[in-house]
């Protein structure tokens, strides 16, 4: 598109840069100045001005539900949780052999324990687990003696003493709001404003692998009952294009294929592979080039004739803003553990709906803890569509108990219990490296 035609972005085809009111804007500047107007008049679950101080409403409601002026955290108990996978994942980052992750509960006078997970991820994040387990582990100091259902204040707090570092913050979110959950005696996703539970289904992500093996799993995914195919991209284009070409051939012409290239392209050869792959009828791309450049960003979503989902660009409600206004992708994916936790995910639906943009939820390699209070998320907000819930489904073991339940044709049933509904078995944290302060 001829620069200086910018118009053209703000009315785009695929309407990213829209209020849900319908219209849409000839500027960036007007853009700005109408989003923020209606993120402060109120979108989505009871508006933007509510999502932002959300942890801090729904904890003076829970006290008022619960007949208490608090919940005084009494110790935190740290744990390095770590599942071998099934067998190695390779992304065009690099190649996983084992889930890393670190796992926090939250003791408190009343009795109730809040548990949270999160997942490092060194190739996009910068973490170790080790690193985040001491982190977490100095964080923990900041906390005891506190309020857990002053969730706002505590998650200040934890910025303050660890500025940035959303995995470690994330955990730390899950466990305080799954205490929310369990002092109001409510699942997370009524909590959380959910009108019903939502029709979830996960797919089942394949990892880079020649085109022939791509294409065997693909077959072999649609034998297990899963109805999409989403497959990691991101090398030459010759071999992304015989990737997908052959997972194609494989699954017929109707079976939806979503790519993710995990930053693996520059703008040129995203351009050059998106364009090859459009025969394929491929539903969107993910995150195609590096993280950080919204303006090659921008210009790959102008001309490529598939959508683009922001992933690794888009870690907090803030980032989600920018990539909003620029109209520089047609979808975000929230993950917990890039996020910082359900809060700032609360946040960037909230931007979602503004923009009337819709939303994945994505995991990195957490268990089906983290991943249960993600899918609580995802029954909660209307916005959020494409569901990627599968690293659980990769691991040589499965350490949790209770949680989201793995059904037929890739669906997610939540659990029924108050908060997030999941634990790790006693059994397997003694196995694990643990520290309590």
């Amino acid at each position: 598109m001829p620069a200086g035609e910018r118009g053209e972005v703000w009315a785009d085809r695929r309407g990213a840069a829209k209020i849900h009111s319908g219209r849409t804007y000839a500027s960036q500047r007007e853009f700005l100045r109408n989003t923020a107007g209606a993120l402060c008049a109120g979108v989505g679950f009871t508006g933007f001005a509510a999502a932002v101080p959300l942890p801090g409403l729904l904890g003076n409601e829970v006290r008022r539900m619960a007949g208490t002026k608090g919940l005084k955290i009494t110790k935190v108990e740290v744990y390095a949780l770590s599942v071998p996978l099934k067998e190695p994942f390779t992304i065009s980052l690099g190649t996983m052999t084992a889930a890393e992750n670190v796992l926090v509960r939250i003791h408190t006078d009343g009795g109730l324990v809040g548990v949270g997970e999160c997942s490092p991820f060194i190739f996009i994040d910068g973490q170790t687990q080790k690193m985040v387990f001491n982190l977490a582990r100095d964080v923990a100091k900041v906390l005891v003696g506190k309020d857990a259902l002053a969730v706002d204040a505590r998650l200040a707090e934890i910025e303050r003493a660890a500025p940035g570092n959303s995995t470690m913050k994330s955990a730390y979110d899950l466990a305080l709001f799954d205490l929310l959950g369990k002092a109001a005696g409510l699942p997370l996703w009524v909590l959380l404003g959910g009108g019903g539970q939502q029709d979830l289904h996960t797919d089942l992500t394949i990892s880079i692998n020649t085109p022939e093996v791509m294409a065997r799993k693909a077959r072999e995914l649609l034998a297990q009952g899963f109805t999409k195919v989403k497959t990691k991209v991101g090398r030459a284009t010759e071999l992304d294009v015989a990737a997908i070409r052959a997972i194609r051939e494989a699954v017929g012409p109707s079976v939806p294929i979503q790519v993710d290239a995990n930053q693996g392209w520059d703008v040129p050869t995203a351009l050059r592979t998106l364009e090859a792959l459009a025969q394929y009828d491929v539903m969107y791309c993910e995150e195609p080039i590096r993280r950080g450049d919204l303006d090659g960003l921008r210009y790959v979503r102008e001309h490529s004739p598939i959508p683009i989902m922001a992933d690794e660009s888009v870690f907090d409600h803030k980032d989600a803003f920018r990539i909003a206004a620029l109209g520089a992708a047609d979808y975000f994916n929230i993950k917990l553990s890039k996020s910082g936790g359900i809060a700032n995910a609360l946040r960037i639906t909230a931007i979602a709906d503004a923009a009337a943009m819709k939303c994945q939820v994505g995991c990195m390699q957490e268990t089906r803890l983290a991943l249960t209070a993600l899918a609580h998320v995802a029954a909660a907000k209307s916005c959020i569509i494409f569901y990627d819930l599968d690293s659980a489904l990769f691991h040589a073991e499965d350490p949790v108990v209770g949680g989201l339940v793995y059904g037929e044709r890739g669906s997610v049933k939540l659990p029924d219990g108050p908060g997030i509904g999941a634990d790790v078995d006693p059994a397997f944290l003694r196995r694990m490296e643990k520290v309590t302060v």
